[in-house]
């Protein structure tokens, strides 16, 4: 059945202290899934796969036919803050003028684009990723540089920028490499100015969505200043006619405890999980001829299975296998 399946990743993306804990691999394939990720930053994956869980873990997914990807903000990795004090006009400016050293880069400093992609060509080659699929993220929700150079691209196009020299970066190590271009937070609009070379692929994760409500109810939204799941949609629309579907993914946050615990370990609780919200997400996402799907698990770790019982990972594997074209 997976052989003819729709969606060719069926994933769930994790922090160390979830693979250190927890049984993932075994649970991940009796589930009917392809692929695990790690999360959050590369040296500290690059630190947890030289331990011996972290070298069981690739063991047991190799053994169990499992693909091994990395979902990571790098860019305060790739492009090292202590350079700053050397040559601050590698980092952004903001829009008062200043040049600082926190979040991302300057796209139109050369310096900074070759620092960034001989990083990247370091991290490849210590965190491989078996599909040849590379997550090479902008910190975190971050703003880009607002320099006079810069000024007139958007967050987005800034993105695609660093990441034309990161896929380079990529392919210097692995020849068949792509990489996402993360769709979230600052960078839900398209980009306008900078069209995608080839090998870079959507990567789509509406975090400030509802998860009470399907993606299909367009005027759903969190809060009165949050947007709209319609909006959410005409994004992910918007962004697909510039990167197509070849390759695109959806991450989502079904089944996130730190989410839902609003990133605060000690307010830990079940999971709202919602099997009709799910159901009807992926449908959509499979009608937009989306093939690829993962979620962050994060924080389902011992713990979690200690006071709550077992996740939903078999109905979360057994809607995506159901899925059919839409």
């Amino acid at each position: 059945m997976t052989e003819t399946a729709f969606f060719l990743t069926r994933g769930v993306v994790l922090v160390t202290r979830d693979l250190a804990t927890l049984d993932w691999p075994a649970r991940a394939k009796a589930a009917g899934l392809t692929t695990l990720a790690t999360h959050v930053r590369p040296q500290e994956i690059v630190d947890f796969l030289a331990t011996e869980p972290g070298q069981r873990l690739l063991q047991q997914c190799q053994g169990l036919g499992l693909q091994v990807e990395h979902e990571l903000h790098a860019m305060g990795e790739l492009l090292p803050r202590s350079l700053f004090d050397r040559n601050p006009e590698m980092f952004r400016m903001t829009e008062d003028g200043q040049r600082v050293r926190e979040d991302n880069l300057c796209v139109h400093s050369p310096q900074a684009l070759e620092v960034v992609a001989e990083r990247t060509a370091h991290f490849t080659r210590l965190l491989p990723a078996t599909t040849g699929r590379y997550f090479y993220w902008g910190d975190d929700g971050r703003p880009w540089c607002r320099c006079p150079k810069c000024r007139g691209l958007s967050d987005s196009d800034q993105a695609l920028v660093a990441e034309h020299a990161i896929l380079g970066a990529v392919r210097s190590v692995d020849p068949r490499g792509t990489l996402a271009h993360l769709v979230y937070h600052n960078t839900l609009k398209p980009p306008t100015q900078v069209r995608p070379e080839p090998g870079i692929f959507l990567e789509f994760a509406p975090i400030a969505r509802r998860y009470d409500r399907p993606l299909s109810d367009r005027g759903a939204q969190r809060q009165a200043t949050d947007m709209t799941h319609g909006e959410h949609l005409d994004a992910l629309d918007a962004n697909l006619a510039v990167f197509g579907t070849q390759g695109a993914q959806v991450l989502e946050y079904w089944m996130d405890c730190s989410r839902f615990s609003g990133w605060k370990r000690d307010q830990v609780g079940r999971l709202p999980w919602n099997r009709e919200v799910f159901l009807d997400d992926v449908a959509l996402y499979a009608c937009r001829g989306i093939r690829h799907v993962t979620q962050f698990t994060a924080w389902l770790d011992g713990d979690y299975v200690a006071r709550f019982g077992e996740p939903p990972l078999a109905e979360y594997g057994a809607g995506l296998l159901a899925q059919r074209p839409g």
